[in-house]
């Protein structure tokens, strides 16, 4: 086996990194009114610096900035879209942990004009990070186009402005491939899709409180999007069953999307969450096509404690029973700060993590 020359690499990871103090605390005075937004972004960009080059420093070949400029993974991208407005509404997504009960909530939205794409967003975060990497290769991360749908469902549709919610669908993928278009222009040429609807869906609760949800609208409306995407674009998806303040929301194993997610979803790679028992096992995978990458998730950002390499390679030998060992690569199983608070471990355990999952697909792969 050998290193990979385009990503997802053998080593890679999820995007979201933990804020440092120092972020954490011009985001506190910007709220405040005591640091302008020039201020804000001027620490923003620092802190910027300092990840991008524990990244490389690390050995890792994807960089990002770790969404440090974003309060959520999602909510910030999806607010931007046009036709997609924030409402007093509160969104409150039930998540445990070890501990017990726990509760995301965000901001509602509401679908009150036509879905469009006023301007390519994060274009100037991806310029930054661009400018920054040397031996790594930028990575942008967004929420799917399923996001939009799942957060809200079709009764955040106005049915005045799209009577047929075919319509809608049409426009949001448009948007999302304005949206490739634009961030493929500038340079971008490893784009994530995280979309945690494929994953919840296999929870029987979720799908129960999220009927209008079906995980094969949602292929076909990610794979309208990215059809045209600009040439040398490698895409993939990162499925979770939610990640905030170390807890998650749904459980249960990939199987009951394996089959079309797998076979049908026109990306080239696939992060998937395996860190313990709530993920499943590995059978869903022998649904992979030659051809398609597997980063398997095995390191959890959950906790801080640091996995044993040899546990991770044998379950890497595992997951290879069901695809074969070079189509399989390594990360953590889902971002360490999918929202602005973080989860339950230190920066430094983050680095050791981050250090552990090089350090063993040098020794699997090479």
């Amino acid at each position: 086996m050998t290193s990979l020359s385009e990503p997802p690499f053998r080593a890679d990871h999820v995007g979201s990194l933990l804020r440092p103090p120092a972020l954490l605390a011009a985001r506190d005075r910007h709220t405040a009114g005591t640091l302008d937004a020039a201020g804000l972004r001027a620490v923003e960009d620092d802190a910027i610096r300092d990840v991008v080059a524990m990244q490389e420093n690390l050995g890792l070949r994807t960089a990002t900035d770790g969404e440090f400029r974003r309060t959520s993974w999602h909510m910030d991208f999806i607010h931007r879209l046009g036709g997609v407005s924030p409402t007093d509404e509160r969104i409150r997504v039930r998540m445990v942990n070890a501990e017990g009960e726990n509760a995301f909530t965000s901001a509602g939205l509401a679908i009150d004009g036509k879905i469009r794409l006023d301007e390519p967003i994060f274009a100037d975060d991806f310029r930054f990070l661009a400018g920054l990497t040397t031996t790594a290769t930028a990575k942008l991360t967004i929420p799917s186009p399923s996001m939009v749908h799942y957060r809200g469902g079709t009764a955040a549709i106005d049915r005045d402005v799209y009577p047929d919610v075919d319509e809608f669908w049409a426009d949001l993928s448009a948007a999302y491939a304005a949206e490739i278009a634009a961030i493929g222009e500038l340079g971008c040429r490893y784009l994530q899709l995280d979309d945690t609807s494929l994953a919840y869906l296999n929870d029987p609760a979720q799908r129960e409180a999220h009927g209008d949800a079906d995980h094969l609208r949602y292929i076909r409306q990610i794979n309208t999007a990215v059809a045209d995407r600009p040439d040398g674009m490698r895409i993939t998806t990162h499925m979770c069953r939610g990640n905030y303040r170390s807890s998650w929301a749904a459980e249960g194993g990939y199987d009951f999307v394996a089959e079309a997610l797998f076979g049908e979803l026109d990306v080239d790679g696939f992060f998937c969450e395996f860190d313990d028992e709530r993920s499943g096992g590995f059978e869903p995978l022998r649904f992979v096509p030659p051809g398609k990458r597997v980063v398997l998730g095995l390191v959890t950002t959950k906790r801080g404690a640091l996995e044993n390499p040899d546990d991770l390679k044998r379950r890497i030998d595992e997951a290879a029973k069901y695809v074969p060992l070079d189509q399989l690569c390594l990360s953590p199983q889902c971002g360490f700060s999918s929202t602005v608070e973080g989860n339950s471990l230190t920066r430094d355990e983050q680095v050791a993590k981050l250090r552990l999952i090089v350090d063993v697909a040098r020794d699997v792969w090479g």
